[in-house]
C-alpha cells in the first residue's frame, strides 16, 4: 500500500485496555460481531494509530498525526504493517471482510440451532460440571426469601461471565425458581447487543443450545410481534450468533426449568435491545416510532398471554475504569459515588420509572458507560403490571488494574 493511498476504516470493534505483568500496558480490539477468528491485542501505543483509521486518511496523515499526538516517531511504514495484520485478522472494513462476514451470516441464517458459544469459557460446557457450579456456587450463596415475595413476572440479571457474576445470577435465579408459576410458559429474554444494531431490535427465531439442553422459540409470538411492529425485526438476528448477554440467561432459565415435561413445554422470545435512534440521540425512545411500534407489540403480547409470560432481562451496569478508557481506576470515594448513582438507576427500574429511568441513565452514558439500558428500559415497559424489588447490587473490581463492572438483580412481582 503507498503511503499517500486512504487506509482501510477500522470497523465497530471493541477496544479495551489491559494490563499485561509481562508486556505492560496493551490494546485489546474484540469484534462483538464474532466475524474475525479472535482478538488483536497491541501495544497501548499504538491505539494513536489505530483510532486514525478512519477510512480518510493517508498512512503518511495517520503516521504524522500520530507523532504529534504521542511524542513518538511513527513512520507509514509501520502503519502499513498494522493496516495489513489488522485486515488479515477482519478488523478492517475491506472487500475481504466483507466477503467473510456475508458467508458467516448465511450460515448462522441457514442454521436452525444458535450454538452455546461461551461454553467452555464462560461457563462449564460439561453438564454435570455446569449444575454443581449453579447450585453450589451461584444459589446457595443467595439465601431464599422469608416470607416467600409471591409470583414473579419479571427479572433483570448481569450478563457477565458465570465466574465473576455468581453471587448475582444466584439472586437472580434462586428469585425466579422460588417465584415462578407453574403456568408460565413463554419466557421473553431481553439481551444488549455489544455490537452495533441497524434497528432497533434483532429477535431471533432459532433454538438455544445450552449444555443442560436446548430452549425453542416461541414461532407464534415471534411471528405476532412480525406482524405488529412495520420493520424487520430478523434484520440484525445474526447479531445473536455471538452474543452472550441472552446466551447467559438461557444457560440458568435451562437449569430452574429442569430436565422434565415443562422445560420441552418451555417457549423463548430472544430479543435484542438497541433502542436505535433513541440511545444515539439519547432521546426519549416513547417518540421515537420504530421503539413505540416495538414495545406497544410485546406489551400487547405480554397482555394476551397474562398469567403466561415471564419477562428476563440481561442487563449490566457501569463500566468504568482503565480498561474501558479512563485515565484511572476510581479510587474508595469514587467507588462510594458510582454506587451512589447505579442506586439511583436501580431505584428508578424498582419503581417502574422507565422514562426517568432512561433520562437518568443516558445522561451519564459516556462515561458511566451502563451497557443494560436497552433491555432493562424494554423489561419496564413491556410489563403491565409488577411491583419491584432490588436483590442484589455488586462492584466487580479487576484485581490487576481496578476496573469495573457493576451489576444488579431485580425482581419484579404480581401486585
Amino acid at each position: 500500500m503507498p503511503a499517500l493511498e486512504r487506509v482501510p476504516r477500522l470497523r465497530s470493534v471493541e477496544t479495551i485496555f489491559v494490563q499485561d505483568r509481562a508486556r505492560g500496558r496493551l490494546l485489546v480490539l474484540r469484534d462483538t460481531e464474532r466475524i474475525a477468528s479472535g482478538s488483536v491485542v497491541l501495544p497501548a501505543e499504538l491505539a494513536a494509530v489505530v483510532a486514525r483509521l478512519d477510512g480518510v486518511r493517508t498512512a503518511a496523515q495517520v503516521a504524522a498525526e500520530a507523532t504529534r499526538a504521542t511524542g513518538h516517531p511513527v513512520d507509514a511504514a509501520l502503519v502499513q504493517q498494522l493496516v495489513a495484520e489488522l485486515d488479515e485478522a477482519s478488523m478492517l472494513d475491506t472487500p475481504r471482510f466483507r466477503a467473510l462476514r456475508r458467508s458467516v451470516i448465511r450460515a448462522f441464517t441457514s442454521a436452525a440451532v444458535r450454538p452455546a458459544a461461551h461454553a467452555g469459557g464462560a461457563y462449564h460446557d460439561d453438564p454435570a460440571k455446569l449444575v454443581r457450579y449453579i447450585e453450589d456456587e451461584c444459589f446457595a450463596r443467595a439465601p431464599a426469601a422469608s416470607p416467600p415475595r409471591g409470583r414473579m413476572v419479571g427479572l433483570c440479571s448481569p450478563h457477565m461471565d458465570l465466574w465473576r457474576a455468581a453471587v448475582g445470577y444466584g439472586h437472580a435465579y434462586r428469585a425466579l425458581r422460588d417465584g415462578l408459576d407453574e403456568r408460565v410458559d413463554t419466557f421473553i429474554l431481553l439481551g444488549t447487543s455489544h455490537a452495533p444494531m441497524r434497528r432497533a431490535f434483532a429477535v431471533c427465531a432459532k433454538r438455544f443450545d445450552t449444555p443442560l439442553g436446548g430452549l425453542e422459540p416461541d414461532g407464534e409470538a415471534i411471528a405476532q410481534l412480525q406482524a405488529d411492529s412495520g420493520f424487520d425485526l430478523r434484520e440484525d438476528e445474526y447479531l445473536h450468533r455471538g452474543e452472550h448477554s441472552l446466551e447467559f440467561q438461557a444457560v440458568f432459565l435451562r437449569h430452574v426449568l429442569g430436565q422434565g415435561p415443562r422445560a420441552a413445554a418451555a417457549r423463548i422470545v430472544p430479543i435484542l435491545c438497541g433502542l436505535g435512534e433513541a440511545l444515539v440521540a439519547r432521546r426519549d425512545p416513547a417518540h421515537v416510532p420504530e421503539v413505540e411500534t416495538f414495545v406497544a407489540a410485546l406489551r400487547a403480547l405480554v397482555e394476551r398471554r397474562a398469567g403466561r409470560v415471564l419477562v428476563v432481562a440481561g442487563a449490566d451496569l457501569a463500566h468504568v475504569g482503565p480498561r474501558f478508557g479512563d485515565a484511572r481506576a476510581l479510587d474508595g470515594r469514587g467507588r462510594e459515588l458510582l454506587g451512589a448513582r447505579d442506586r439511583e438507576s436501580i431505584d428508578l427500574a424498582v419503581g417502574r420509572d422507565a422514562p426517568g429511568f432512561f433520562r437518568q441513565v443516558a445522561a451519564d452514558l459516556d462515561t458511566r458507560r451502563v451497557c443494560g439500558l436497552g433491555p432493562l428500559y424494554t423489561l419496564l415497559r413491556a410489563l403491565p403490571q409488577g411491583r419491584g424489588e432490588a436483590l442484589h447490587y455488586d462492584q466487580c473490581v479487576d484485581p490487576e488494574e481496578g476496573s469495573i463492572v457493576s451489576h444488579a438483580s431485580l425482581g419484579y412481582y404480581a401486585d
